[in-house]
């Protein structure tokens, strides 16, 4: 069976962090490790870490010696992975039982080493653990296929259901960037010929970002989609311009779910 190695970045996430972790350990395909990374949280994350990694080896937490921002912790975490697999979760994020196990059966036909799915919308004050969760209509549901064409215009793959074969690709990392991080490590992979390709099911479960979040606000992210196009892809200016026009009315559209 093989190994996956779990990313998960912790930033004052006591609230949430518990049914994160638990929907992780609840998972039916129990070879994984789970490697956390707390950034620096001045809240009692680590303390919870520390109870979570007693009840469960599995759990791996390590404490970064400054704050350096999500894409630093999950950097942290990826490069002390020993899976198969590197997959991703978000400590406020949940997945449903049976992820792993039907991910990685796909990923053993699917002909790409970069798999994801679809996932449910839950709204940012919805409490309890991921079993409790009742399916809903608020779904993302994941394209079949996404080159990296496609991907430019928008980003197709959700974060908390990504992920990639280390045999393959070997330790992939994402670049340091403030916002958008996820996406441009995609946009690398695909770069070099990859197709993600994805379990239609919804199998993770994301909290939406409240109201005012950065997340929630779509204007906001436009500079940071211009520097990743422009720095990161090194696309030209009208080209980018056309990727940019293309990601406004894709996220026009996934706004309304």
């Amino acid at each position: 069976m093989p190994l996956v190695s779990v990313v998960m970045p912790v930033h004052n996430s006591a609230a949430t962090l518990g049914s994160s972790v638990r929907s992780v350990l609840a998972q039916t395909h129990a070879d994984f490790e789970l490697l956390i990374t707390d950034d620096a949280s001045s809240d009692d994350s680590m303390d919870l870490l520390r109870e979570l990694a007693r009840q469960d080896e599995r759990v791996l937490p390590e404490a970064a010696d400054r704050q350096g921002g999500a894409a630093r912790a999950r950097n942290l975490a990826i490069a002390r992975a020993r899976g198969d697999y590197v997959a991703f979760l978000d400590s406020d994020d949940w997945w449903l039982p049976a992820k792993l196990e039907k991910q990685l059966a796909f990923a053993a036909t699917a002909g790409t080493p970069l798999t994801f799915t679809s996932y449910y919308k839950m709204d940012a004050d919805h409490v309890g653990e991921a079993v409790d969760f009742l399916p809903n209509e608020r779904v993302v549901w994941a394209p079949t296929r996404v080159d990296y064409r496609a991907m430019l215009v928008h980003d197709h793959i959700g974060a908390l259901t990504a992920m990639y074969d280390r045999n393959v690709l070997g330790t992939r990392l994402m670049p340091d960037m403030t916002r958008r991080q996820d996406y441009a490590m995609w946009l690398s992979i695909m770069r070099d010929g990859v197709d993600a390709r994805a379990v239609r099911e919804p199998l993770a479960v994301y909290r939406a970002g409240r109201a005012g979040s950065l997340s929630s606000n779509k204007l906001a992210l436009i500079p940071f989609n211009w520097a990743l196009y422009r720095e990161h892809e090194h696309l030209s200016a009208p080209r980018s311009a056309r990727a940019l026009a293309g990601a406004a009315w894709h996220s026009l559209r996934k706004s309304r779910i």
